[in-house]
């Protein structure tokens, strides 16, 4: 296998990779671009069979379901993406966290498109960790004392009525986390707010909180810490929610773009703040 960095900050392509017969050690270094790139694409890929694509993200552990989407008959794992010329939405069509709005939000989102459009229909990926490391210092020490509110109700409602969901009597999550967290496996830590799930600032009035986040929105959207995948056919996109926001293009209407997304479930995120705080405890003990 090869590894192609494709900008500075986010982003690698990784070759050569047959996901069908991997081995433990291809696994592994595949394991380590995901935590150094943050995003991995592999391209010329074979249309992986539901149970290859599940049994894929399984190696990085228990796998999330969605709370609202359709998923493939079968397969409850997998949630079948899917936009048309009458679809009311495409998925993943703005700013976002996958589910962030969960108690336990997803480590990572493994997506795998069949069908493209002609042209369009690209998606970015952008760094959270680039996104926090830019924010002036005393921003930052303000912003590692605060949550914030992740909410689904104004997102889930409704929306997948089109393809015979019934919500009427479901319940759609909501959480609080810390607006920094802390990376589990590579303790950097990384805004963990977005516009599509995030609704407001814990300990702030109406009008900071709205304030605060669209600052925090603009910069978060910055070029600059994005990198920008054009998928072709069968390509695979495997990204980290846990630090990584990402936007799905919708300027291929009325072409269709479809696929299957596997999710993989991760744990309450921590605050950096504390996180540091018991690093440096553990630090002071073994000295």
């Amino acid at each position: 296998m090869e590894l192609i960095p494709l900008t500075p900050v986010i982003g690698a392509e990784i070759r050569g990779a047959d996901l069908l017969n991997l081995s433990d050690s291809q696994f592994a270094d595949i394991h380590a671009a995901f935590a150094d790139h943050s995003v991995v694409f592999f391209r010329d890929q074979p249309e992986l069979p539901p149970d290859v694509q599940v049994a894929f993200a399984r190696r990085f552990g228990e796998l999330h379901t969605h709370p609202a989407a359709p998923t493939l008959e079968g397969h409850p794992e997998v949630f079948v993406i899917h936009a048309h010329a009458e679809s009311k939405v495409a998925n993943g069509n703005g700013w976002h966290t996958d589910v962030s709005c969960d108690v336990e939000p997803p480590l990572a989102t493994m997506l795998q498109l069949h069908t493209l459009p002609s042209t369009g229909g690209d998606t970015l990926f952008a760094s959270m960790y680039a996104a926090f490391e830019t924010l002036s210092p005393n921003l930052q020490e303000f912003l590692l004392q605060l949550n914030a509110h992740h909410e689904s109700e104004h997102v889930y409602r409704g929306r997948y009525s089109d393809r015979g969901v019934d919500d009427t009597e479901r319940t759609y999550p909501q959480a609080l986390h810390p607006i920094v967290c802390a990376h589990p496996v590579t303790g950097k830590p990384a805004l963990y707010v977005n516009p599509s799930f995030t609704t407001r600032i814990e300990g702030l009035s109406s009008a900071e909180s709205q304030s605060l986040l669209k600052l925090l929105y603009d910069h978060q959207q910055r070029p600059e810490f994005q990198v920008r995948f054009n998928w072709s056919p069968n390509a695979i996109a495997l990204w980290d929610n846990r630090c990584v926001q990402h936007f799905a293009l919708w300027d291929y209407w009325p072409e269709e773009r479809k696929g299957h997304r596997v999710t993989i479930k991760g744990a309450q995120p921590e605050s950096a703040r504390e996180a540091g705080s018991q690093r440096k405890m553990r630090l002071s003990q073994r000295l």
